[in-house]
Formats: C-alpha cells, sequence, structure tokens
C-alpha cells in the first residue's frame, strides 16, 4: 500500500520584497533540480492539467521578478503566492509545490509545502532517504525556514496533535538555529547540521511508515526527547491565533 508523502515548512513573520523573495525562489528551484531528475522541469499552477502543461518556466530570478509584479501572486497587503508543478501526472511521478514568502503577517506564516507522487515501498524513485534529505537542505539554505518537517500524511495525523504549525516530528524534522541546540539523539536516529541554519534530524535511513509501530514508537520517543529541550515552540502563538 502507497501512502502519500510530503514536506512542509514555516517561517514567521518575514516581510521581504518582491526582490528578495525572487532571489531566493532561484535559488531554491535551481538546488530542487540537483535533488532529482523529475525537479528539473516546472510549470505555473493552472486550474487546467493542458493549460499548465502551456506554462512552462525558467525558475530564474528575472522569472520569479515577473511572477511576483502580477497581482495573481501578491498575497494581501504584503508578500507574495506562487505554485508550480512538474508536469509528470501521467507517469505518477508528479510534485507540486506551493508557496506563501514575504510576509509580516503574524496569523498565517510564510510557508512552502512540497507535495511528492505516491511510490510503492520498495520501489521509490523520489521517495528514498538520499532525495527527501537533500531537498529538506535546499529548503533551509534557500528559505531558512524555522521548522521543516517531511513525513507521510498518515504519520502526521499521528504526532501531530491536531496543530499544523510546528510541535511534532516526521521521517526528518528540520530545526533553524533559532529554535535551540538539536541534543544527540539514541541510534537508530541521525541528527546532521545544515550549515549555519540549523539542524536535520532523520528517524531511520530507510522511510519512515505510519503503518509499521515500531516506527511510530520511534516517533514518539523522539519528540518527547525534543519536546523536553523546547524545540516544538508553536509557530503561532493562541493569542494571535484568537485576534485572527
Amino acid at each position: 500500500m502507497s501512502e502519500t508523502y510530503g514536506i512542509k515548512a514555516y517561517w514567521a513573520r518575514r516581510p521581504e520584497s518582491a526582490e528578495e523573495c525572487a532571489r531566493r525562489a532561484e535559488m531554491f528551484f535551481r538546488l530542487l533540480a540537483e535533488c532529482h531528475p523529475n525537479f528539473a522541469q516546472w510549470y505555473e499552477k493552472s486550474n487546467s492539467a493542458r493549460k499548465a502543461l502551456q506554462l512552462g518556466f525558467e525558475p530564474t530570478r528575472e522569472t520569479f521578478l515577473g511572477f511576483f509584479g502580477l497581482e495573481k501572486y501578491q498575497s494581501g497587503k504584503d508578500g507574495f503566492r506562487f505554485g508550480a508543478w512538474t508536469g509528470r501526472e501521467a507517469q505518477d511521478q508528479g510534485a507540486m509545490v506551493m508557496l506563501r514568502c514575504g510576509s509580516k503577517a503574524e496569523v498565517a506564516p510564510n510557508n512552502l509545502w512540497l507535495f511528492l507522487p505516491e511510490e510503492a515501498q520498495g520501489h521509490e524513485l523520489m521517495l528514498s532517504a538520499t532525495v527527501i534529505a537533500s531537498t529538506m537542505r535546499a529548503i533551509a539554505v534557500a528559505w531558512e525556514p524555522e521548522w521543516a518537517v517531511a513525513t507521510a500524511d498518515g504519520l502526521w495525523d499521528e504526532l501531530s496533535g491536531g496543530s499544523r504549525l510546528g510541535c511534532f516530528v516526521g521521517w526528518m524534522t528540520y530545526f533553524s538555529r533559532e529554535r535551540g541546540e538539536v541534543p544527540a539523539l539514541p541510534a537508530p536516529v541521525c541528527v546532521e547540521r545544515v550549515g549555519d541554519k540549523g539542524t536535520l534530524v532523520t528517524l531511520i535511513p530507510e522511510r519512515l511508515t505510519s503503518s509499521n509501530p515500531e516506527h511510530v514508537a520511534l516517533a514518539w520517543r523522539t519528540q518527547k526527547l525534543l519536546e523536553d529541550r523546547g524545540l516544538f515552540r508553536l509557530m503561532v502563538h493562541p493569542p494571535a491565533m484568537r485576534k485572527g
């Protein structure tokens, strides 16, 4: 049985210009293309797959600067939204990016969601530890999020406690250095630095699944250790949520 996997990254209020967001977007898509060949070609999102396949673009700073100058890609009074996909739906290898950046809003943090294709266990192309780890590093370097998680939908539901805003672990979890120091963790968990940006925690080298009770138990144990170190502060605090 296949599970749906994705990566979600969040960073709080960070007002940035179209120029700065375009610079980050160019860097992100360039690094992403180095993670897997299926990340090399992108198309603007559209309500029609046929139309979207006519909207291919080169992910350069100039291209994104043009996108962010359009009203449809602007998010309210500040910030920008953008969506793209790889156009590989027929081969069941499609991936999709949804991005919100440059905003100073308190209630809805800036974020990047990367939706990955379904792949059967043992037949991974994009859902390998190598690809996912390099993708997490690309997100960390380009967007400098506070927190990011790569996980199956089932484990999101299992571990999140109903929160979508930064208080649980996944197969891989990234913490910015501002979140605090990540301690050494018992094997098989791997803890590695991502340059001067933060730390990537990988629970196991193979794919973590919600159907494996040993995987779920390991996630809970690791989550408790990281909670005790104060690394799971909410991205949006309750007063701001109530105000919103």
